[in-house]
């Protein structure tokens, strides 16, 4: 009896989750159609959510849709609006909305492959697991990501997902494909402006080699689990406290640096490098001293 409920526990930790689809339809490749799924690859419900409280009551508070001067509005008179100038709405309803939404196409075509570097990371938007819709569409989809890995290209087209039309980038993950949401350029603001006032000086070489070490330093291969959500562990643990009628949870001691115990770059970059500094980086700082 101990050895069958081992095993239903040894089962039960790996088992694949359950996979609740948010779209279906085909990835589509010239003539080459695959059955697939997208299940989204991002958990939302990680992050704790506060509601507004009565501290009084206790209950939560509620409010009420009210037009100024009018008061409360009920829910059949309310339609939705495009501010064109201050004050002044164009009125939009829902019958408007049924008629340009976008027809539910099932496919997503791929119209073109581009290297991996080829698109800036700003223009992701969000990710989804790609996965095969049944037994028959295995074999077209592992060569379909194979061929991808082998020359590193992502490929890009267009979905409709939720009355909405995105473009999309697919690549390989892992044993599968993930496929992410890009923003379409007029949702990108420029760069350009924001950067104006830097200038273009290059940096001072000493400061440069010294960063240089310091980044070659910290360099190893990236580990998200290394990174925590403080913030929610401490909201998690002062939630659990209180909910057993603690008094009061333990305080982060971390304190944000001072500004008065700032040292210069140049002295802040060399005691971070201290008792590190590759040999070839001395080498080079004594030759410009000579």
């Amino acid at each position: 009896m101990a050895t069958a409920r081992a095993s239903r526990r040894t089962q039960s930790k790996t088992a694949a989750p359950a996979r609740r689809s948010l779209w279906t339809g085909h990835l589509r490749l010239s003539l080459v159609n695959i059955p697939v799924q997208l299940a989204t690859a991002t958990n939302s419900a990680a992050r704790l959510a506060l509601h507004q409280i009565d501290k009084r009551s206790h209950k939560r508070i509620r409010y009420e849709k009210v037009a100024p001067g009018i008061g409360t509005v009920a829910a059949k008179n309310i339609v939705r609006g495009f501010e064109i100038n201050r004050g002044n709405y164009v009125l939009i309803t829902d019958e408007d909305l049924d008629k340009i939404k976008l027809e539910a196409r099932r496919t997503i075509d791929l119209v073109q492959f581009v290297d991996h570097c080829e698109i800036d990371p700003i223009y992701f938007d969000k990710p989804y697991y790609v996965v095969p819709d049944g037994k028959q569409a295995v074999e077209a989809y592992a060569v379909l990501r194979d061929a991808m890995r082998a020359t590193g290209k992502m490929g890009i087209g267009q979905l409709v997902m939720r009355g909405r039309e995105y473009v999309a980038a697919l690549k390989p993950c892992g044993q599968g494909l993930m496929l992410e949401t890009l923003r379409f350029a007029d949702e990108v603001r420029r760069a350009a402006p924001y950067f104006a006032d830097i200038g273009t000086d290059k940096a001072d070489p000493e400061l440069l080699d010294l960063a240089r070490d310091l980044i070659k330093r910290k360099t190893k291969a990236f580990d998200p689990a290394a990174f925590q959500d403080h913030y929610t562990e401490a909201l998690r643990a002062l939630i659990e406290a209180r909910a057993r009628h603690k008094v009061s949870v333990d305080e982060a001691t971390d304190e944000p640096p001072s500004r008065a115990n700032v040292v210069d770059l140049v002295e802040a970059l060399r005691l971070s490098v201290r008792g590190s500094n590759p040999p070839h980086a001395a080498k080079r700082r004594r030759a410009r001293q000579a």
